[in-house]
Formats: C-alpha cells, sequence, structure tokens
C-alpha cells in the first residue's frame, strides 16, 4: 500500500507516459495495426470512463478488452448478456446464511476492476439499466444496501451492429455513460496476414505480463486531471456542443456530461501522447468517439445513425473557428 501511495505522489509525466508506452505495447503484441484504437481505449481507462466498442464479429473487440485486463494486475470478469439474463446475474444477490442466521450479500461479476460486457445488447432492458447506477456512481444498491465497486472500475462493451434479430437497443441514458464509442476496423492486409500466420495467436495472450497495477492506474488517472486545457479550449468545447443542440438536422444534440466527459478524454489522451496541456486537435479527433453516440438524427433508420452524427460533426467542425 504505502509503494503505490508514493506512487501517487511522486509519479511524473515522464514517468507516465513510460507506464502507458508499456501499456500501449503490450497490446500491441494481440491487437496489431490498431494503435489508433489502442490509445482511445487507453484514454477511456484514463478519463475514468467506460467503452463502447461497436463492430461486426471477429475483429477483436473482445481481444482488446482482455489484452487491457491481463495487461493490468487487476480482476477482471466476462458476462456474456442474452435475453434470459437478470439483473441479479450481474449485480449479485442477497441470500440466507443459515450458519450466521442472516442474510448476506453475494456480489456478482460487477464486482471487478475491469468487467466486459459482451454483445451488451442481447440483454432485456431491465438487465440492460442494472448497469446504469455502477456506471455512473461506481456502485450498486441491492435491497437498500449501497456496495461499492472496486477501483478503478471500467465497463468494456461489445455489440454488433448489424444484427438486430433478439437484440434490444441501448437507451440513449445508457449510451450517455459510454465514455467512447469505437469501432475497431477490418485490419490491414499485412496486419492480417500476420494474424493468420500466427498460428499461437492464443498463447501471446496467455503469455502477457502484467505491466501495471491497479494503484498504477488510478495515479495515471489522478495525473491526467492536472493536464492543463486552456479557457478557449473550453470555449471551442462549448461550442460544438451548443452547435450540436442547434442542428436543424439533429434531434437530440449532446448533453452537458458529454462536455464534461470530452474535457476529461481530451485530458487523457493528451497524457497519452506524452504531454501535460491539451491541444485544439486533441477536441477535434476525439469528438466523433465521444459525440457520435450520444447524436440522435431527426431522421434515418438506426443502422444510420452513427455514420449521420459523424457527417453531422464533421460539418460542425468545419464551421466552427479553431482555437490558436
Amino acid at each position: 500500500m504505502f509503494f503505490e501511495i508514493t506512487i501517487l505522489l511522486f509519479m511524473t509525466f515522464d514517468d507516465a507516459y513510460a507506464r502507458i508506452s508499456a501499456l500501449r505495447t503490450n497490446l500491441e503484441r494481440v491487437i496489431r495495426g490498431k494503435r489508433a484504437v489502442i490509445d482511445l481505449a487507453i484514454s477511456a481507462l484514463l478519463a475514468r470512463g467506460h467503452l463502447l466498442i461497436e463492430d461486426v464479429p471477429g475483429v477483436g473487440k473482445t481481444t482488446l478488452a482482455h489484452g487491457l485486463a491481463k495487461s493490468i494486475n487487476c480482476s477482471f470478469q466476462r458476462i456474456q448478456f442474452t435475453s434470459d439474463l437478470l439483473p441479479s446475474d450481474v449485480i449479485g444477490v442477497t441470500v440466507y446464511n443459515q450458519a450466521a442466521h442472516s442474510f448476506e450479500f453475494r456480489p456478482g461479476p460487477l464486482f471487478a476492476n475491469i468487467v466486459l460486457a459482451d454483445e451488451i445488447n442481447r440483454a432485456t432492458p431491465k438487465t440492460q439499466s442494472a448497469l446504469l447506477e455502477a456506471m455512473n456512481d461506481r456502485q450498486v444498491s441491492v435491497d437498500k444496501e449501497t456496495h461499492r465497486l472496486p477501483r478503478p472500475f471500467m465497463l468494456l462493451a461489445t455489440q454488433n451492429p448489424l444484427e438486430f434479430s433478439g437484440t434490444f437497443p441501448l437507451p440513449e441514458s445508457q449510451l450517455d455513460r459510454f465514455t467512447m464509442c469505437l469501432k475497431m476496423g477490418y485490419p490491414h492486409e499485412q496486419d492480417e496476414r500476420m494474424i493468420i500466420q500466427s498460428l499461437n495467436s492464443h498463447l501471446v495472450m496467455d503469455s502477457l505480463s502484467h505491466v501495471l497495477t491497479t494503484g498504477d492506474v488510478e495515479s495515471l488517472q489522478d495525473l491526467a486531471e492536472k493536464v492543463r486545457v486552456d479557457e478557449d479550449l473550453v470555449g471551442y468545447i462549448l461550442a460544438i456542443s451548443n452547435a450540436t443542440r442547434s442542428h436543424r438536422a439533429i434531434r437530440l444534440g449532446v448533453s452537458p456530461r458529454a462536455t464534461m466527459t470530452i474535457y476529461r478524454a481530451a485530458q487523457a489522451f493528451a497524457l497519452t501522447a506524452g504531454r501535460d496541456y491539451c491541444i485544439p486537435d486533441d477536441i477535434k479527433y476525439l469528438s466523433g468517439p465521444v459525440f457520435a453516440h450520444r447524436i440522435v438524427a431527426a431522421s434515418g433508420g438506426i443502422d444510420q445513425g452513427m455514420e449521420a452524427a459523424l457527417s453531422f460533426l464533421d460539418e460542425i467542425l468545419s464551421n466552427i473557428e479553431v482555437p490558436v
């Protein structure tokens, strides 16, 4: 404990970048050719946020979550979301202990530092809602008792955007609690060639070593909050968010929670780049991952939501003066 507290007090930005680089290198052993995705995932972690990965099967969504957990000496749980999953299967249940003649709470798999909610949109809205308090307050309430989740805590959720049979779309209130929504994308040909020829790829995951402790992660999260964000960048964030709320083709713009989120995400992203200050490009780059899944277009099908939102954001960013 004393060692972790010492790190918290004396970690410098150079120390932080060295640890982040080690984490990035470790993840690149199992996620090839996706440095941008890896950096965004690390930024979400350092911003004390949660991550939604939306893409077709087989592109590495689950592997990213496993690799991140393996790289940190922390607890990890995977929950396979299905239509018959109950809230108690996720958060836990109170049972009667006959030996002690009292009721006791038995924690569910949500009580871990990193939790993978695989195919989250296959669970019913009732089960999905069991995650809301955990994502927002880092705690769960069962039978009038509040139970704190371990620190750090991060939820990584996956979903397939093309298969709607037997799924329940995430409500806007839950989407708003995800710091970022990412797409893995298909690998480049050379990277896919290496993946194909790596016959023992499962052994690489098993051989991943811990490069960070939970104390390191908390120290990095605290240090990220010290990254400087100039006042003109705050104005830039507000200009973008206000534009989404007044855009003629957008029915629901981003919330105040979203503006706070991109502020924290920009600090974390700057830290991953080895800087102790944010620049306008951080805000521009993060606008898509942080804002797009929160925007609801005035028209268009559900499968066009993200594409339309990204198009609106490009238009908005092109019309707003970048601070210098």
